[in-house]
């Protein structure tokens, strides 16, 4: 309803106004304030109630389950070797073309394939868009 005054008024009343009127403004604590304190005054952080035996054995917030129990860390050796390589670094297409495709390995030959369909599929693309 808000909206419809607001559109019939525009051609009347200046653009500043209804932008004015059109804002909103939320309360930033969400309730009454404190007796004392000023509307804005910001609240220090509380500490944190858990023990550091806790700390360093639990991944908090990896939960997402309602009554499930947050998981625990496992050493590194109950881990997929294969997770310890997502960060590394992987060679850029134009690294991949100098090197002799016969010697390349199975991973990297496949990182080929789809760095150099993505790069043909975008040409393509780039030409189709020219017409």
């Amino acid at each position: 309803m808000a909206f419809t005054l607001m559109k019939s008024l525009r051609g009347i009343v200046s653009s500043e106004l209804i932008r004015a009127v059109g804002a909103r403004t939320f309360a930033a604590s969400g309730g009454k304030a404190k007796k004392g304190s000023k509307g804005g005054a910001a609240t220090a952080p509380k500490a944190s109630t858990l023990s550091k035996e806790v700390k360093s054995t639990t991944v908090f917030g990896a939960n997402i389950l309602k009554d499930e129990q947050d998981p625990k860390i496992l050493p590194d050796s109950e881990y997929p070797d294969w997770l310890w390589h997502l960060l590394d670094k992987r060679p850029a297409l134009s690294e991949l073309r100098r090197k002799d495709l016969e010697t390349l390995p199975y991973e990297d030959l496949k990182l080929f394939v789809k760095l150099d369909n993505r790069a043909r599929i975008k040409e393509n693309n780039s030409i189709k868009a020219k017409n």
